[in-house]
């Protein structure tokens, strides 16, 4: 009986904590991005109308004839031209969805944090996306400490052939890196406890022989700068909250953390 006690007071310590721990809602990457563009539009229209009449007259009598004619014409032509060019730039607004589970799952690992579910941001996009205070006093982010809120500040995607030198072969790489920058607020005082820019980056290199053609393998890109980005915010939230719980098989930079050791946050 003594292990089982045992087991279910360290299973009630480890609730204890769980419920301790603040509660993050991390909202998905919102950006803005200029769209420009060239219009050129002809509209012509051409509209026309005839009219023709014709009439004869003829007179006989005993002592004299005569005859007479009469012929009309009319037309008419009305044409419409327009011819309208320019160019155009607005800027959009709307958030990605697809790199933010990596940063959840890295933050649980740190073991100091709960995760909550944010609401998605479904209003039209505008700059009103960038108001987190206002999104926070709205509910969005139900039963959260604190709201991580990241903004995309550069998404760089590469296409390089490159070769091989001695060889009739290319290199071909397909790279994305991802730049972010996150802000780290507590819902009810709206203090800033972080502040820092993260970056995640992958790549799929092939080999191209002969001219043939290669189909680089975006889904792997995609994980890995998801993964490299969720490592690197993990590693500055911990090391900007003075912790040092988190340690990452591979991590990106930053020194090495000791497993063991405990993050302690103040809400």
């Amino acid at each position: 009986m003594k292990p089982l006690r045992l087991l279910f007071l360290l299973s009630s310590l480890l609730g204890a904590s769980n419920a301790l721990a603040a509660k993050i809602a991390v909202t998905d990457l919102a950006y803005a991005e200029r769209v420009s563009g060239y219009f050129h539009l002809v509209d012509y229209h051409n509209k026309s109308s005839a009219r023709a009449s014709h009439s004869e007259r003829e007179r006989d009598s005993f002592e004299s004839s005569s005859a007479s004619s009469r012929s009309s014409y009319s037309g008419k032509s009305e044409t419409d031209y327009t011819e309208v060019e320019s160019s155009y730039s607005y800027i959009e607004y709307g958030e990605l969805r697809k790199f933010v589970g990596d940063i959840k799952g890295e933050i649980l690992k740190t073991g100091g944090f709960q995760v909550s579910q944010a609401k998605p941001y479904t209003a039209k996009g505008s700059e009103q996306i960038y108001d987190i205070i206002s999104r926070i006093k709205k509910g969005a982010y139900p039963g959260a400490d604190y709201v991580l809120f990241g903004t995309v500040s550069e998404l760089d995607f590469r296409d390089e052939a490159n070769p091989i030198i001695g060889t009739d072969t290319l290199s071909n790489t397909f790279s994305l890196m991802l730049v972010a920058e996150f802000s780290l607020i507590n819902t009810r005082t709206y203090e800033v406890k972080a502040a820092f820019s993260a970056t995640g980056e992958g790549q799929d290199v092939r080999v191209v022989t002969g001219g043939s053609h290669v189909v680089p393998s975006r889904g792997r890109v995609v994980s890995e700068v998801s993964k490299s980005l969720g490592v690197d915010v993990a590693r500055q939230i911990n090391e900007q909250l003075g912790g040092s719980a988190y340690q990452n098989a591979n991590p990106v930079t930053g020194n090495t953390m000791q497993e063991g050791e405990v993050m302690h946050f103040s809400q």
